[in-house]
């Protein structure tokens, strides 16, 4: 049996994907998984340093690792109105924003990529930290204003924080695109066969989650201590949907649009590599 390393983050969307997967409740054909639960930016640096074979990143961080990764079509978030928020304790308008400390969950994720893309000068004066201390950070005024992702969209109100920007709808407006949050990728050397047979692999975990959505619920809360019963539901329903199972045409023009953007304006350098396995 061959063993590879599978990274994803501890959230209910990706452990409501891999739950299948790393619980033999699907035929992996002879392969096994040994599961690496972080945060996304700590997995996005671990595939920079090429640690792990098989691991969900940042789209953003994709962008760089196109030499030694390629896309697999399932297992992202995708989607509308599932983007970033920018936060604070008080409503201001954007512009009063320049100059202010801004909390961000890392300089790779898709997150701190679309706030450059919507304003180069909010990039400038940030501090990075990870995504769950973020609304604390704000709310004792160690940040003046947060980038907040995954669940925090739901529970920032219970912080006394307020809405500025919606990244993803500002996205949206600005392409008319599904956001690209994060994705499945492949270390090349894994060669095409075995990475489509984890791309198999994975959409049926996730098929199997859809088919049973109760299964799953215990190893999620086991990693989402935190979060009750109605955040966690409506955090899956937002982030796993039918590009969890394959990326599609709007998927992959979502991920072109966003490094094509950032390219342009020269937050990334153009990728060596097809997006996919050739």
């Amino acid at each position: 049996m061959r063993e590879l390393t599978l990274g994803y983050s501890p959230c209910p969307n990706d452990t409501f994907i891999f739950y299948a997967l790393v619980h033999g409740k699907v035929d992996t054909g002879g392969l096994s998984f040994r599961e690496v639960l972080d945060d996304v930016e700590t997995l996005n640096m671990m595939a920079h340093r090429e640690e792990l074979d098989i691991t969900k990143v940042s789209f953003a961080a994709f962008a760089g690792l196109r030499d030694s990764y390629a896309l697999l079509r399932s297992g992202g978030a995708l989607g509308r109105g599932c983007g970033p928020l920018i936060v604070a304790r008080e409503k201001m308008e954007l512009s009063s924003l320049k100059g202010k400390r801004i909390a961000v969950p890392g300089l790779n994720t898709t997150a701190f990529m679309l706030l450059r893309l919507m304003d180069p000068v909010l990039g400038e004066n940030v501090s990075v930290m990870p995504f769950n201390e973020i609304m604390p950070a704000v709310r004792d005024g160690k940040a003046d204003v947060g980038l907040i992702i995954h669940e925090s969209r739901f529970t920032y109100p219970a912080f006394g924080l307020v809405e500025i920007e919606d990244l993803g709808s500002w996205w949206e407006r600005e392409t008319g695109r599904p956001i690209p949050l994060g994705c499945i990728i492949a270390r090349r050397s894994l060669g095409a066969e075995l990475a489509r047979m984890v791309e198999a692999l994975v959409r049926e975990s996730v098929e199997y989650s859809f088919a049973r959505t109760q299964e799953p619920v215990d190893y999620i809360k086991a990693h989402s201590q935190e979060i009750d019963d109605d955040v966690i539901k409506r955090h899956i329903d937002l982030y796993v949907n039918d590009y969890s199972l394959d990326l599609g045409e709007d998927g992959v023009s979502a991920a072109e649009a966003l490094f094509s953007m950032a390219q342009e304006r020269g937050l990334i350098k153009p990728g060596g590599q097809p997006l996919f396995f050739s």
